[in-house]
């Protein structure tokens, strides 16, 4: 009997291993020695400066999110696939994680599509090794760094079925825009059955509780459609230009 849980994917025997504990546990774990902590802060600096001159000029970009475990025959795979190309063939950039399953498959329709196809991955034991699909990748040590990177680069999301991670950016971002901190940013969520219930919850229990507006639902868009997803960002995005032209010396491009 096959496993259900496996979906052909060889790395399901590693799948939510704990990953070992590098920057983001240390700088989480409390107080350290000034020198210490002042050390941390430069380099949480520097990575903030690399990742400006790698993804300063990718504009305009839209974001996919999703599961890494979904293999390149399952509908998921084959519709964030489906999205990359159509995204890259209406002029936009495509960035993901930059590893396997839906990153690989929205990155891999990218270059079907002819355009710029971006990995922007945060370091785990088993999801850090770049996708074959990328014209650039970028690789951050923090959480919160790589997060900063999506939202400041992008001009929209497009989120798949995917896991914790997911769910994480999905509803920071809702957060943004629901305080104001940043606008006309499409999030639109395809795979519509397995979005349904989240969705359902937050149109109900959440709106009936008072905990959000009635109207912040809209914030997300439902749909199993490329070409109304398209057309929701067209009418929505506000594109991210750069100002002024790259300096190759300074490692941008």
């Amino acid at each position: 009997m096959s496993d259900p849980n496996n979906h052909e994917n060889p790395q399901h025997e590693t799948w939510g291993k704990r990953p070992p504990k590098g920057d983001d546990f240390r700088l989480l774990q409390g107080p350290k020695l000034r020198l210490e902590e002042l050390a941390r802060a430069w380099r949480i600096f520097l990575e903030f400066i690399r990742g400006f001159r790698k993804l300063h000029f990718i504009s305009p970009c839209v974001t996919v999110f999703g599961s890494a475990r979904f293999p390149e025959n399952h509908r998921h795979y084959k519709l964030a696939r489906e999205m990359g190309r159509t995204l890259a063939e209406s002029g936009y950039t495509v960035m993901t994680g930059g590893g396997p399953g839906i990153m690989e498959a929205a990155n891999r329709g990218a270059k079907e599509g002819g355009g710029l196809s971006i990995g922007c991955n945060i370091q785990l034991p088993m999801e850090q090794d770049p996708n074959p699909y990328l014209d650039r990748f970028v690789e951050f040590r923090y959480f919160f760094v790589r997060k900063v990177m999506l939202v400041k680069y992008s001009d929209a999301f497009i989120v798949m079925p995917g896991g914790f991670g997911t769910l994480d950016e999905v509803f920071e971002t809702a957060v943004l825009m629901q305080t104001g901190k940043i606008e006309s940013f499409p999030v639109v969520l395809m795979g519509t059955d397995y979005w349904e219930r989240p969705m359902e919850f937050i149109r109900t229990t959440m709106v009936e509780e008072g905990v959000i507006s009635p109207g912040d639902p809209d914030l997300l868009k439902l749909t199993d459609d490329p070409e109304e997803a398209m057309a929701f960002i067209r009418a929505y995005a506000k594109k991210k230009e750069a100002p002024v032209d790259p300096i190759p010396a300074l490692g941008e491009g």
